[in-house]
């Protein structure tokens, strides 16, 4: 599947971990919390971390704001990506991004069925690319969070993943 070079070192990224929740607080932030552990694990940097009401305005406030911190390298969600009552991530941020990552949610949901079957078609999970900055937003389980950082995120945020990552498209990166 995935193969790392070792002749090429680790480089990590700056994350944003938003948690778009009507009922959870910090305490109960399982799945928030498993990514910024997961990240900090993998050897990133969490840069900012909050957690919002299901809300389109203040979830587009949020991710705007880290959009334009040229510190802010990746944005991972948790939430909001159901198709049930007040999930509203994808309407939030959808319009924010410059280019869509289809590969991203359709490679998701793949990944999930064979975890949960058919239930994951009910899964909005998408990702994407504004001003250079990219943004992955996630189901609100920690299951669903784990699956797609130990079968997406993970490999494809490390610059040794071949034959391709998206780290190596990091602004910041292709500098260095």
């Amino acid at each position: 599947m995935n193969t790392h070079f070792t002749e090429q070192p680790f480089r990590p990224l700056r994350l944003a971990i938003l948690t778009v929740s009507d009922s959870r607080d910090a305490s109960r932030d399982t799945s928030g919390q498993f990514l910024c552990d997961s990240a900090t694990a993998a050897g990133h940097a969490i840069l900012a971390r909050e957690i919002v009401r299901d809300d389109v305005y203040q979830l587009r406030a949020i991710v705007s704001r880290w959009i334009a911190d040229p510190e802010i390298e990746v944005i991972l969600s948790t939430g909001g990506t159901g198709v049930t009552g007040r999930d509203s991530t994808p309407e939030a941020i959808m319009p924010l991004l410059d280019k869509q990552v289809e590969g991203f949610g359709e490679l998701f949901r793949q990944v999930s069925y064979a975890e949960i079957g058919a239930s994951t078609l009910q899964s909005r999970s998408f990702g994407g690319l504004a001003n250079g900055t990219f943004i992955f937003c996630l189901p609100g389980s920690t299951g669903a969070c784990r699956t797609a950082w130990e079968h997406i995120l993970a490999p494809q945020l490390d610059i040794r993943t071949r034959p391709c990552n998206f780290a190596q498209l990091i602004p910041r990166l292709l500098e260095q």
